[in-house]
């Protein structure tokens, strides 16, 4: 019975089979499916979207400097592909290396350098000829732009790079003296010497001070010794070690005579011109890595090693052949903060580099939410562009407003640190820890925000902004942790201020200028226009400065006036010191907006501008719940903030394109989605 039902649906399926398979190679059928389809729709955004402004001039000011030799280096780059030629959708990316183990990853960048070496464009009138040998802003400015332009094309060339010739040239630059300069610098330049930065140890990171590695010297030989006297000792994460580097400058506690005279610095050989590692060293590999495995970081230990006296990098203090100990910097804390003078090269670097992977995801994210649509807001009506949903622009719209103040902010660090002056030192050290804080952490924070809003695509790695978070979420930790740079602003500005009040003398320096003047007062309700105002913007940002920096003096003094060491009473009160570092923060980058405001002419830059901060300034005061916290806002005036950060998003929406390029990042640095995603997916892509 069972068996004559089964047979009599088949021959039933089988029936209807040939029926409609008949009717699907109708003619009329298939012009009728042609007509009602209702496939996607659309063409790129630029092809759409209205620009109200001049994009070019835009990303003049946004670059700030050497545009030429920044597009010098992206065509390079897209012409070249270094290696990598991907094609997606009818496109040329250069796309990151992904599906290649740590080793492949290794040798890929160092192939790279050699490449860049070999055709004269790091040397010869390259990107960093002359950024050691010969001194200068304008030599000094063009190696920070286009260190930017290949850490957009890859991340960890861009730290090689940045190892060898900021950290490793640097300190031979600044904390040696002619006769090193003589000898290592031309070499440095044309890559004759690998050179990495030896400071991190396994027990000390952000506590330089408390390194362990011991160098003696021997007044016998006149030669220095350095040993690694335990474990903890063994120098950690050091680029260029594990495999490449044939030269270090190590950071040491130096004794002479039994007596410690504190941290500093040496070079010293760790390989031979083979690549063999030298006798009395041991290096090994730190291993895989969440990301940034095109750097080679290893571990390195001295058994002993023995280095000439002249090896020590002496601008700052020396040892004579007969071993006595010269410095004309006689306070060791001093002397201290001149040994950590080349740490400043990597904090400009590295704020920049935040800043262009910023730009890198918030413009794949924008780009595709000018096309990805979504549901609709009535029956049967048509879907809605992503960016055209409030909420959306809430995700994308702020972000890009804070990057462009960052950008600026990067911008004036650069030329505030190519124009120092040993006055200036102080100010340079202070501004560049909190903007590498802050611009790390918002770079981080705009890329899983930007993951997160091209959904499920953000898990593609050719789609770049997984990748970035995974490459650059170093940056929180390396060249200082984020949260000890904040503390470290804080207590550089509690120094002024407590040195001020003890002289009776107003306030110099480090921007506390407004501390000397009447409170500024925030009006009891707020508007849009006074929200919009740049007095009121400046006043709020300085006001919340200057209470903090109050309450932080008087709670630091109340725990010393109770017996607490200093040190322990700035543990104590670390969470209103973090406040502090991060109201300090915001306002220097809204007084680098002014800044790059005000220098601008055109009617149509300065009128988006001024939105652009207006959003920045709003967000600030929406995000920080210390404005909230300690009554610099009411409630009432809070939620007035709110409703005004919604206004300004509905306002920047017809600009989201034209900002994001601004950007000035070429078509090929960003992906597949940024463009036609349809295409880049299709099968005809599969199968090419």
């Amino acid at each position: 019975m069972l068996g004559k039902i089964l047979s009599t649906e088949m021959d039933a399926v089988s029936f209807r089979t040939k029926v409609l398979s008949r009717h699907l190679q109708s003619p009329s059928f298939l012009q009728s499916l042609i007509q009602s389809s209702t496939c996607l729709n659309y063409s790129p955004p630029d092809h759409s979207e209205s620009f109200f402004f001049d994009t070019h001039e835009m990303r003049k000011l946004m670059d700030g400097h050497h545009l030429e030799h920044r597009d010098m280096v992206y065509k390079l780059i897209i012409e070249s592909q270094l290696f990598m030629p991907k094609n997606r959708g009818g496109k040329v990316f250069v796309l990151p290396d992904y599906n290649q183990s740590m080793e492949q990853q290794r040798e890929m960048t160092m192939k790279r350098i050699q490449y860049l070496v070999g055709h004269g464009y790091l040397t010869r009138n390259g990107a960093f000829d002359g950024f050691l040998t010969a001194k200068g802003p304008k030599n000094e400015l063009r190696s920070f732009s286009l260190a930017d332009c290949y850490g957009v094309f890859d991340h960890s060339l861009g730290i090689k790079l940045g190892v060898h010739f900021f950290l490793w040239g640097g300190a031979i630059l600044n904390l040696g003296t002619k006769r090193h300069h003589d000898k290592w610098l031309r070499d440095t330049e044309t890559y004759k010497v690998y050179g990495c930065f030896a400071m991190t140890e396994l027990g000390h990171g952000s506590n330089v001070r408390g390194i362990e590695t011991l160098t003696r010297y021997d007044a016998s030989t006149g030669e220095f010794v350095i040993n690694t006297p335990c474990e903890s000792a063994q120098k950690y994460w050091i680029g260029g070690a594990a495999n490449h580097a044939t030269h270090a400058v190590v950071f040491s506690q130096l004794e002479i005579d039994g007596k410690n005279q504190g941290v500093h610095a040496f070079i010293a050989q760790i390989r031979d011109a083979n690549g063999d590692i030298c006798p009395k060293v041991r290096i090994a590999d730190c291993g895989h890595k969440i990301g940034l495995n095109g750097v080679d970081n290893g571990r390195i230990w001295f058994d002993n090693l023995r280095i000439p006296r002249e090896n020590l990098l002496n601008s700052v203090a020396d040892v004579s052949q007969d071993g006595q100990y010269l410095s004309s910097i006689k306070d060791p804390d001093q002397r201290f903060a001149a040994f950590m003078a080349p740490l400043v090269f990597g904090r400009v670097t590295i704020s920049s580099s935040a800043v262009y992977s910023a730009k890198i995801g918030l413009a794949i994210a924008t780009r595709y939410s000018l096309t990805r649509k979504a549901f609709s807001l009535t029956p049967n009506g048509p879907e809605v562009l992503l960016l055209d949903y409030p909420s959306h622009q809430r995700r994308l719209l702020p972000l890009i407003a804070q990057t462009y103040a960052m950008s600026f902010a990067g911008n004036y660090l650069k030329r505030l640190y190519v124009t120092r002056t040993p006055a200036s030192y102080k100010t340079i050290h202070v501004v560049s820890s909190a903007f590498k804080a802050t611009l790390t952490w918002h770079n981080m924070r705009t890329l899983q925000e930007c993951r997160e809003a091209i959904g499920g695509q953000g898990l593609k790695t050719e789609n770049r902004i997984g990748q970035l978070k995974s490459e650059y979420d170093v940056q929180s930790t390396f060249e200082g942790d984020n949260k000890v740079l904040m503390q470290q602003v804080s207590k550089a500005l509690l120094s002024e201020f407590v040195s001020a009040k003890k002289k009776k003398r107003p306030l110099k320096g480090l921007g506390l200028e407004h501390m000397n003047k009447p409170c500024p007062v925030v009006p009891s309700k707020l508007t849009s226009s006074a929200l919009r105002s740049i007095d009121f913007q400046v006043d709020i940002l300085c006001l919340r400065e200057r209470d903090l920096l109050n309450r932080f003096s008087a709670e630091v003094s109340q725990y010393q006036a109770q017996g607490v060491s200093t040190e322990q009473a700035f543990t104590l009160t670390y969470q209103i010191a973090e406040d502090l570092g991060k109201a300090f923060a915001d306002l220097a980058i809204l007084r680098t907006f002014l800044e790059a405001e005000e220098a601008e002419s055109a009617s149509q830059l300065k009128d988006i501008l001024s939105l652009v901060r207006s959003m920045y300034v709003t967000t600030t005061l929406e995000e920080d719940s210390a404005f909230l916290r300690y009554g610099y806002l009411s409630t009432d005036n809070a939620a007035e903030v709110r409703k005004e950060v919604t206004k300004l998003c509905s306002e920047l929406r017809p600009h989201a394109l034209a900002l994001v390029k601004s950007f000035g990042i070429p078509d090929a640095f960003l992906s597949p989605i940024a463009f036609d995603w349809v295409e880049a997916n299709s099968w005809s892509s599969v199968q090419n």
